[in-house]
């Protein structure tokens, strides 16, 4: 104080002293003193930040990012397809816009993405494709490019080299090998990229807690079409080598009569390999069940051609129409006529047999008239009824003959 002069000084403590018998005095003015200058410092901040206030408005701020490149836009689009549409970008069909086109605009500092389509090369084993694609996942652009993706496959980019004629981006399919899980005895076909079969079933979550066995060893490579047992304790799997029939084949051939048969091909056996899951039960016999067949060898069918001509002389005809036997049965009962008479009315054999449908004994036949002997309407007419007796009719009656060589 010793610098200032001393009257200054007086008159600057009478000044303090007042204030404060006046602060005494009215104790609420400090408070509202600093409430004042609270006041001022907010607004000097305000201002000093350019004094902005919220103004409700419908354009939003977009960030395009396009090619590596952000470009800041103001827009009032209201979708991200209103807005490229406005941009007029050019795009084609296999560039890529995300998000998509219909996602709707409703804030501030929205990005947007654009990916260009590139040449891409897919190479799935031999077969090697070039597509155009913004895909920025392998497995897509693969499906892309018209391939199946299975869910085990796997998709990758990988840059081309020149070496296998590809060169930039190319996208390496690696394909899941097909097999079979046979799992407790239920057929499970899948695909794995696992190479052994303990990978096989790492990769499955199949679990051998229960002293299950697996068939053949955790060590054996995995191969296209093989099948893998997990088998339950006290279960093993057989496999045997089995004879397959000799199947059948008939054909129809108008180049020959009705019921004459010829053979075309004689055929062959085949062999299957057939495995059995054979399950142990206490007390009990083994429990047999086929849980696989392998044909080695297919079976070659035998193929016999079976005549369809109807040519029947007047006179037969006749005879069987007055005898009532339908014309759609003619050509079974003249078929079986002729093989077991010749139709010859009074052809007898050894054992007593007589007549056009050889009646054992031909006495039978006087059941149809007294003339039996010598008449071929009575004895068709007595021929007739022990067909639908017998069979239900002519026709299976014939087809009797075929497989018995008599009736």
């Amino acid at each position: 104080m010793r610098f200032i002069p001393k009257k200054l000084a007086g008159h600057y403590k009478a000044a303090h002293q007042a204030g404060l018998r006046h602060v005494k005095r009215r104790p609420y003015i400090l408070p509202l003193f600093g409430l004042l200058l609270g006041l001022l410092i907010v607004g000097l901040i305000f201002l000093g930040k350019g004094g902005h206030t919220y103004v409700e408005t419908n354009y939003h701020i977009v960030y395009l990012f396009d090619s590596g490149q952000k470009r800041t836009i103001d827009t009032k689009a209201q979708t991200v397809g209103e807005l490229i549409n406005k941009l007029n970008l050019h795009l084609i069909p296999q560039d890529v816009v995300e998000p998509s086109l219909d996602t709707p605009i409703v804030e501030d500092n929205f990005r947007v993405n654009i990916y260009h389509a590139r040449p891409v090369t897919v190479i799935d084993g031999d077969h090697k494709v070039v597509t155009l694609t913004a895909q920025l996942s392998a497995r897509v652009a693969a499906e892309a490019a018209g391939l199946n993706i299975k869910p085990e496959d796997i998709a990758t980019f990988s840059t081309g080299e020149i070496k296998d004629n590809v060169i930039g981006e190319q996208v390496v399919v690696r394909r899941a090998t097909p097999i079979t899980i046979n799992l407790y005895g239920s057929q499970v076909p899948t695909y794995t990229l696992a190479t052994t079969v303990g990978s096989l079933l790492s990769e499955k979550h199949v679990q051998l807690d229960n002293g299950e066995s697996v068939s053949p060893s955790l060590d054996t490579p995995i191969k296209p079409e093989m099948v893998v047992f997990v088998l339950a304790k006290g279960s093993h799997v057989q496999t045997a080598e089995e004879t397959i029939p000799i199947p059948t084949k008939v054909i129809n051939d108008s180049s020959l009569s009705f019921g004459t048969t010829v053979t075309r091909q004689q055929g062959s056996a085949g062999k299957q390999l057939t495995t059995y899951l054979i399950s142990n039960q206490k007390g009990k016999l083994p429990v047999k069940k086929i849980i696989q067949r392998i044909i080695i060898e297919p079976p070659v069918p035998k193929i016999l051609a079976r005549g369809t001509t109807i040519d029947i002389n007047g006179d037969k005809t006749s005879i069987m129409a007055a005898a009532g036997i339908s014309s759609s049965d003619y050509a079974y009962a003249n078929f079986i006529v002729s093989h077991e008479s010749g139709w010859r009315v009074t052809a007898a054999n050894y054992s007593g047999a007589y007549g056009l449908c050889q009646a054992l004994p031909g006495s039978k036949m006087a059941t149809a008239g007294s003339d039996w002997a010598t008449n071929p309407i009575t004895q068709l007419r007595w021929c007739s009824g022990y067909a639908s007796r017998s069979y239900g009719g002519w026709a299976n009656a014939y087809y009797h003959w075929l497989n018995n060589s008599s009736w």
